[in-house]
């Protein structure tokens, strides 16, 4: 069964999600790592997008609020906002091994997002994080180590960006724990237009 995000309105199927981290330098130094010399490149499977963000029974997940891009025709064609969730102990554990970050990063539900809304330039494009009514992140296209089409470039050059897949560009510092019944708000701007907002409340798994 496949996982659909909303574009422009409709539907449609990501084939995957393709995750850039260490983008930030104020989140690099946030999580204690070092600054790459190249973009760092992750996946997350199709079975991992969810609607709404889901607290787990044993695992403490944390949030990453990211400018997320939809792909047409090879091209950026849309922005929405996404949560890169994340079980933070598990992936410091793998890392300290030198293993790959899946345990970590793509368990189902672990890729929330907004809907995706069309775009042509995305020098001006920001995103906020609200936690119940407190800003959590904040940060823009601008303030990347690695721009989105210097990462759409380097993806290319290794892989094949089927038309809406998505790219989630990076996480700015103030990641932390997701809490039952927390309200996150979402939210992607062009300059000072709002273009997207949304409204989750954590849930807990049943």
């Amino acid at each position: 069964m496949s996982n659909y995000v909303s574009f422009n309105g409709k539907q449609v199927c990501p084939s995957k999600i393709v995750c850039v981290g260490r983008n930030y330098v104020d989140h690099i130094i946030e999580l204690g790592n070092e600054i790459p010399q190249s973009p760092v490149i992750f996946m997350k499977s199709n079975s991992a997008i969810s609607s709404d963000i889901y607290t787990h029974p044993t695992d403490s997940i944390h949030y990453e609020g990211e400018i997320s891009f939809i792909i047409v025709g090879k091209k950026i064609a849309g922005v929405g906002f996404g949560l890169d969730l994340t079980k933070r102990a598990i992936q410091s554990q793998l890392k300290q091994k030198g293993l790959p970050w899946e345990r970590a990063k793509t368990f189902d539900r672990s890729a929330v997002f907004s809907q995706f809304v069309s775009i042509e330039d995305v020098s001006q494009i920001s995103m906020q994080l609200h936690i119940n009514g407190t800003l959590a992140q904040s940060s823009g296209c601008h303030c990347m180590i690695n721009l989105p089409a210097a990462l759409i470039a380097d993806i290319s050059s290794f892989m094949t960006l089927e038309t809406h897949d998505v790219v989630m560009s990076g996480t700015p510092s103030g990641v932390g724990e997701v809490h039952s019944h927390d309200e996150f708000v979402g939210s992607i701007y062009d300059g000072e237009q709002l273009l997207v907002q949304q409204r989750w409340l954590v849930k807990d798994i049943i």
